[in-house]
């Protein structure tokens, strides 16, 4: 069994909530008396991109779980590396793969400089093929990166989502090994499909978003802040099942 933990958009800023919020995700995973395969976190790390955020995220996130992390929108490349990941701060695509004992975890860029949307660049997309043509045969592989590439009927979120997400779909439609996406941005869990595989939203750790048919009270406000932190658990059983829970955590 392979038990991943998934968070996303924990958006560390200057203000002590983001990080207490963070901290509290990453206290329970390690209060857990169970060693997890791996944490992700797919996205937003920080909030401005500014390197002493990904300063106070570094420290957040440290784990006795191997934790992979990856940018979003709000994230910038070369400040993401040098201050997050300590490796010189080029500019190009951030794309990690790591091997487990039951599957192979690829975390892919689907950051746009200076832009709100996503998009997977062609670098990337090559990156990603080369990934799924050495995984074991047999070995789930799980494809994550931040934006969602199909709407989610939230609209805010919909009109920023990955675009041109029928090159990643060509690349799934080779590699039958390749069992699932996993991404965030939405700031609510939610489970969809993409290319025939399931599509797994992880919730927001900063923030939850109020649904449209949750917000006749609130016009225009689409954010809740009073919810708590939440995280996602995804099980790959022998069997190859792919199962999802999730909880919620005090902070």
């Amino acid at each position: 069994m392979t038990v991943i933990a998934h968070l996303s958009d924990i958006h560390v800023d200057g203000d002590e909530r983001s990080v207490r919020r963070t901290r509290a995700v990453m206290a329970y995973l390690e209060e857990l008396p169970y060693d997890l395969d791996a944490v992700l976190v797919t996205g937003d790390i920080a909030d401005h991109g500014l390197p002493d955020e990904y300063e106070r995220a570094r420290e957040a996130l440290v784990s006795r779980h191997p934790v992979m992390v990856c940018p979003g929108n709000h994230d910038e490349r070369a400040a993401f590396r040098q201050f997050l990941l300590g490796r010189p701060g080029t500019a190009g695509p951030v794309n990690e793969v790591r091997q487990l004992p039951g599957a192979v975890i690829a975390l892919c860029d689907s950051s746009v400089p200076g832009k709100a949307e996503g998009y997977l660049e062609d670098e990337t997309l090559t990156w990603l093929e080369d990934v799924l043509d050495r995984a074991p045969d047999g070995v789930p592989v799980l494809v994550g990166f931040h934006h969602p590439p199909v709407p989610l009927h939230v609209p805010y979120v919909d009109g920023i989502r990955q675009f041109g997400a029928g090159r990643l779909a060509a690349v799934a439609e080779r590699h039958p090994g390749l069992t699932a996406f996993l991404c965030g941005h939405a700031h609510t869990p939610a489970a969809t499909t993409f290319a025939g595989r399931p599509l797994l939203v992880a919730p927001g750790v900063t923030s939850s978003i109020r649904l449209p048919w949750e917000r006749q009270d609130h016009p225009g406000h689409h954010v809740h802040l009073d919810q708590p932190p939440a995280l996602a658990f995804h099980v790959l059983g022998e069997d190859g099942r792919l199962t999802t829970h999730h909880r919620w955590v005090s902070a």
